[in-house]
């Protein structure tokens, strides 16, 4: 699959300008970001990328005085899991049960859950606020035995950490085929059966047995649009757990939830980024 590779550069740039960059920009498609001097690389599908969209988004950016500029190219082919290594991608532990390393590292810590990513392109790794939120929600959730979806997988870092938990069956769904190819590689090198992969969206799920727990890491839009699938596949007292916003974002996640008969049960923050737990109700 062709991406192209997206350099945003900001006056001033901070940590809350990329951040709100990142956001902005997976709304519209872009999957991955990596901090570069003076702003952001962000990697979207050709198929999917719009100018004028990009144009649009960067003119309505919501923090004044800043001053955003863009170039756009088609990245060379590269060994990411070389690149993470040279570069970005550090072990990281959650809330001191959870390890996420890769197989070039040799030096991590110990931990309750040992999980091996070979990221192969640049995301997917745990350290975003919202994917590590999510890691400690299923690190507090009762899951032994419950079936999982884990809707736009990624890496599958949450299908794997929930399937160690003791759930199953898992079901990883993203609409990216290289995610779903390294999802297949990331379970395999933790030696994981019950997981199953597949590519397409929310459409998928149309007919499916009710799931115990539904995981869904994406951003606000796609979540709004997608929540009538996913409680579609809920039962009475099924869990729904979603990132990928704002904490400024809940009230109308909260309000569509409730509409469709979830029940909030309460959120998580980082960095102003949030995981929001809702229960089904009878």
């Amino acid at each position: 699959m062709k991406y192209f590779e997206v350099t945003i550069t900001a006056q001033p740039c901070d940590e809350t300008v990329t951040d709100v960059l990142a956001a902005l920009l997976g709304e519209i498609g872009f999957e991955s970001f990596v901090e570069c001097d003076g702003g952001t690389q962000a990697y979207i599908q050709q198929s999917l990328f719009d100018e004028a969209e990009l144009r649009r988004t960067l003119d309505e950016f919501p923090l004044p005085d800043v001053r955003l500029d863009y170039s756009i190219a088609e990245p060379e082919d590269k060994d990411w899991n070389a690149e993470w290594e040279k570069n970005f991608f550090q072990p990281i532990v959650i809330e001191g049960r959870c390890v996420i390393h890769s197989t070039f590292h040799h030096d991590y810590p110990q931990a309750e859950y040992d999980i091996v990513i070979n990221p192969q392109m640049a995301f997917g790794t745990g350290h975003h606020e919202t994917t590590s939120s999510i890691l400690g929600e299923l690190l507090d959730a009762d899951l032994q035995g419950k079936s999982v979806l884990d809707m736009g997988c990624g890496t599958s870092i949450l299908a794997i950490l929930a399937r160690m938990r003791g759930a199953c069956p898992v079901t990883a769904i993203d609409i990216d085929d290289w995610c779903v190819n390294n999802s297949r590689d990331n379970i395999a090198l933790n030696g994981l059966d019950g997981i199953t992969v597949e590519l397409g969206d929310a459409s998928l799920l149309q007919g499916r047995e009710p799931f115990d727990v539904i995981i869904a890491n994406i951003n606000r839009n796609i979540l709004l649009a997608d929540m009538a699938a996913y409680t579609a596949c809920m039962r009475p007292g099924s869990e729904l757990y979603m990132s990928g916003f704002y904490v400024e974002d809940i009230p109308v996640l909260r309000a569509e939830a409730e509409r469709l008969g979830l029940r909030f049960d309460h959120y998580r923050e980082k960095r102003n980024w949030a995981a929001v737990k809702f229960v089904m109700g009878e």
